[in-house]
């Protein structure tokens, strides 16, 4: 069978001038065309090509030779070239561009912006991409505990945390507590790999060990009282909350790094401030 989306080895059946047509059999019960521009020079009835199929602007099946960037179920970034009336449609290295639906959008996109999506087959059986990429992913990586990954975020979860494709391809999840900057969907991070889950799943934080991550919290610190005229207008009893807003750590992180800068003489601690010394 003649399989949209995905790339199979057909074999020519016919001739015409326009281009040739490939089955699966030599009988050609069941044939698509490949245009005339596409097909290799030299090609002759019985050859065997390798294509890809995908429907053409008259919704009718065609080949190619050439590989789009995504295949049928696979996950990938795609560049949005326009927004229409039905959604948005994405560069996939085709003639024809892939249609994002606006009710497969978790956000809002734009020209120009890069997407994670995965290639799926609509109700009316046309290629189509989604960005609710989750049943895309696969739990079978290579990654152990403290490994350093890169993946993108395709869904948040104020409850639970962030949802990371890592490599574009296996599930990985930034917690709730270890989310203190503003992540969002779309955006590229690298992490460490916290903990692997008995299903392969992979818990990741994109901070460093405590002990690492302390020198870059205390310059982080440091540089703001630098900026308040040498002075923080409160202190490690902070909410949580205040420090959350103002540097993108946890409390714990927080009075880590101005432990580390109160040992070492930079500054000392009032009742309402931190100074510097």
């Amino acid at each position: 069978m003649i399989e949209l989306g995905k790339m199979q080895e057909l074999v020519v059946v016919r001739e015409k001038s326009f281009g040739v047509f490939l089955s699966e059999t030599d009988d050609g019960e069941s044939a698509v065309l490949l245009p005339g521009k596409q097909v290799p020079e030299g090609t002759r009835i019985g050859d065997r090509l390798t294509v890809f199929i995908y429907r053409d602007s008259s919704d009718r099946l065609i080949a190619t030779v050439h590989r789009p960037i995504l295949t049928l179920g696979e996950v990938g970034v795609l560049t949005v070239k326009e927004v229409g009336k039905i959604g948005a449609f994405l560069d996939m290295g085709l003639e024809k561009d892939l249609l994002l639906p606006f009710k497969e959008q978790n956000h809002p996109v734009r020209p120009g912006e890069q997407c994670l999506v995965a290639v799926y087959r609509d109700k009316s059986n046309r290629l189509a991409a989604t960005m609710n990429v989750y049943r895309y992913m696969s739990s079978d990586s290579p990654y152990q505990k403290d490994d350093r990954v890169t993946g993108t975020v395709y869904e948040i979860n104020e409850r639970l945390g962030a949802f990371v494709a890592v490599n574009n391809r296996y599930y990985g999840m930034i917690p709730e507590k270890e989310l203190y900057g503003g992540i969002r969907p779309g955006d590229v991070v690298e992490a460490r790999v916290l903990k692997v889950r008995p299903d392969g799943k992979l818990d990741l934080s994109p901070r460093e060990k405590a002990y690492a991550q302390m020198d870059t919290d205390a310059a982080l610190i440091w540089e703001a009282i630098e900026a308040g005229g040498g002075s923080l207008p409160f202190t490690d009893k902070a909410s949580p909350e205040r420090i959350r807003d103002e540097f993108h750590l946890s409390k714990n992180a927080f009075k880590r790094a101005v432990g580390h800068l109160l040992k070492e003489g930079r500054i000392r601690i009032t009742d309402h401030s931190i100074e510097k010394v």
